[in-house]
């Protein structure tokens, strides 16, 4: 195992090579306030946080990452254009994979710029790219924009687009409400019986948990008029999956999903932009003609992503994580903007695991 002193090392050199990218170097506060925070990340990183609690400043935790408080602080000061880097340690409970570290290194690079978001994601990737050169790794990409704006663009009602939107970091689940959405499968018996009832709220039993009567009734009224409302098509269902399955180098994948947009035309936006992302790698010098696009990638990562994201993994390791990873989170920036935004992108690169594969190379 790489020692602590090799690790961040080699996280200093790769913060020193950001900063020569143009970036400014910054630093954030180990303990983070947990109440904002927490409603952030993603249900996996919620439920893998070290939380703890401080009589004078509430609940707390242990920084989970750097992108969050990152754009918190850039936010709190305007919506300008600016590079940071960082180094330093997140923290992570592994209580379900006892190998993995729940302390480790990040180094990172963050691009808040809206002169030309495609530039940026360009730029973003290169630069982490640049950072890993000489080790032999695995790149993917992705773009969760486009996945949200097919769902956007179903014939649906306006409640089930936002179950499923809510859900598309959670394959199984959005599967499920998708299938259920579209009559593939059955309303669960219990509350087809809920529903069956003339009047589900005229009982005798105490009040348990935490919502009140009002709050109860209005998801029974929720339900019945999801029960009412048409299924969606099975044209529109097999659109979903064809896309989710497109899995190509990132010219095919780009034909593809313009075959797809004819049928599709609420994704011919985010096609666009992903034609402008190619050209945009292809002019930092990046083989897009070799690069894989996963339709389906970054769905199970952090749920602020909603766009571009990509990742760095080293080929026949499946059990290590990806040694980089990063993407697009403009909504981030209007969530804690108050009011300002500015399109960001950013990626992180694991200085541990770098230095463990150099050793062993």
């Amino acid at each position: 195992m790489p020692q602590k002193a090799e690790i961040r090392a080699r996280a200093a050199a790769l913060r020193d090579g950001f900063e020569a990218a143009g970036a400014k170097p910054v630093e954030t506060a180990i303990l983070q306030p947990a109440e904002v925070l927490l409603d952030l990340y993603g249900e996996d990183i919620r439920a893998r946080a070290y939380v703890t609690s401080d009589a004078l400043r509430g609940e707390q935790m242990l920084r989970p990452d750097f992108t969050v408080p990152v754009v918190q602080m850039h936010m709190a000061h305007g919506a300008e254009p600016a590079r940071y880097t960082y180094a330093g340690e997140v923290f992570r409970r592994q209580e379900d994979d006892p190998d993995r570290a729940n302390e480790y290194m990040q180094v990172g690079y963050e691009v808040f710029d809206r002169e030309n978001p495609a530039a940026a994601d360009a730029e973003a990737f290169a630069v982490i790219q640049d950072a890993l050169k000489g080790v032999n790794l695995r790149a993917a990409t992705g773009d969760i924009g486009i996945l949200t704006a097919a769902v956007r663009g179903l014939n649906t009602t306006e409640r089930r687009k936002q179950a499923l939107l809510r859900h598309v970091w959670r394959p199984r689940r959005f599967r499920a409400l998708l299938d259920r959405f579209s009559g593939r499968s059955a309303v669960p018996a219990s509350r087809a019986a809920l529903l069956a009832h003339p009047n589900p709220m005229a009982h005798d039993f105490p009040d348990i948990g935490m919502r009140s009567q009002e709050e109860v009734a209005a998801r029974i009224e929720a339900l019945r008029e999801d029960a009412e409302a048409a299924p969606i098509s099975a044209r529109e269902v097999g659109l979903i999956d064809t896309l989710l399955n497109v899995r190509e180098t990132l010219p095919y994948a780009l034909e593809h999903i313009r075959d797809l947009a004819v049928d599709m035309p609420a994704i011919t936006e985010a096609m666009f932009r992903l034609q402008e992302r190619i050209e945009a790698l292809a002019a930092r010098g990046v083989d897009v003609a070799n690069l894989e696009f996963e339709a389906s990638y970054g769905r199970t990562s952090m749920e602020y992503y909603d766009g571009f994201v990509f990742g760095f993994y080293v080929p026949g390791r499946p059990d290590l994580p990806p040694l980089a990873s990063g993407g697009r989170y403009d909504a981030l920036t209007r969530v804690l903007g108050q009011g300002s935004e500015i399109p960001a992108v950013g990626g992180v690169i694991r200085p541990g695991l770098l230095v463990e594969l150099e050793a062993g190379a």
